[in-house]
Order: C-alpha cells, then sequence, then structure tokens
C-alpha cells in the first residue's frame, strides 16, 4: 500500500527568505517556515528539531500525539520580497511492524495536519491555502 502522504500549499511573502542560511543540496527555501512552524506547534506538545536541509527543500522532525512525522517544506522565490508558493509535506513515520500489521496509518483527520492547518489558516498574511490530504 501507498503511503498517505498530507500537502498542504499556501502564498505568502512574510517569511525572509533572503535570510535564511542556503540549502548547501540545491536552492530551495524552506528553513524559515519550518522556524515559524516549530514556535507553533510546541505550545500544543509537538517538538520539533532543527530544520536540516534536503534535496527538495528543508525538513524536521516531528514528535507528539504519540507519533513520529517528517515535515518537509519547500518554496522558490521569483525575487526579493514577493510571495512564494509554498508547499509542507507530513509524513507519518511507522515502524516495520506497524506497516505489517497495518496499525498508525496517516488517516485523512490526522491531528498534526489539522493543527498545521489551522496555524497557516489563522495567519492573517497566508492566502490561497489548499490541503491534499489523498497525495
Amino acid at each position: 500500500m501507498t503511503p498517505v502522504v498530507h500537502v498542504i500549499s499556501f502564498i505568502t511573502a512574510k517569511f525572509d527568505v533572503a535570510g535564511e542560511k542556503p540549502n548547501p543540496i540545491n536552492p530551495i527555501a524552506g528553513e524559515s517556515v519550518l522556524h515559524w512552524l516549530r514556535e507553533r506547534l510546541a505550545p500544543a506538545g509537538y517538538t520539533a528539531t532543527e530544520p536540516d536541509a534536503e534535496d527538495w527543500g528543508w525538513y524536521v522532525d516531528v514528535l507528539g500525539a504519540d507519533a513520529t512525522y517528517l515535515l518537509g517544506a519547500s518554496g522558490e522565490p521569483d525575487e526579493r520580497g514577493a510571495p512564494v508558493d509554498w508547499t509542507l509535506q507530513v509524513h507519518k513515520r511507522r515502524s516495520l511492524r506497524d506497516r505489517i500489521t497495518g496499525r498508525n496509518r496517516m488517516t485523512r483527520d490526522d491531528p498534526l495536519v489539522a493543527l498545521i492547518e489551522r496555524i497557516v489558516s489563522e495567519d492573517p498574511g497566508i492566502t490561497d491555502i489548499h490541503v491534499d490530504r489523498d497525495a
């Protein structure tokens, strides 16, 4: 069975892409979005690692609600200060035993995805929000 990935996309100019550390693999932004989300996930009981680079953007590992996730972020700005199309990917990590037995699957109502969707939706500087629960 293909793993379920939830994808949240939105547009905003609120993050300082120019102030991010350069991604040493590919010139893709995402560190600033993940720092912003880390601060907002903590009060809900989620802990996240420091952002790290990947070839498709940036990621953090998130722990909370008795689950572990990989949260990825990527955005490619056209020009300095212009709104950026951002993509967040949420992958739920599952043990081999979980995969064999079919337990601990990512569900359409996953609590971390619901929280991220609420955080993004409540920010007035973020527009064009789309959530794909079947990616």
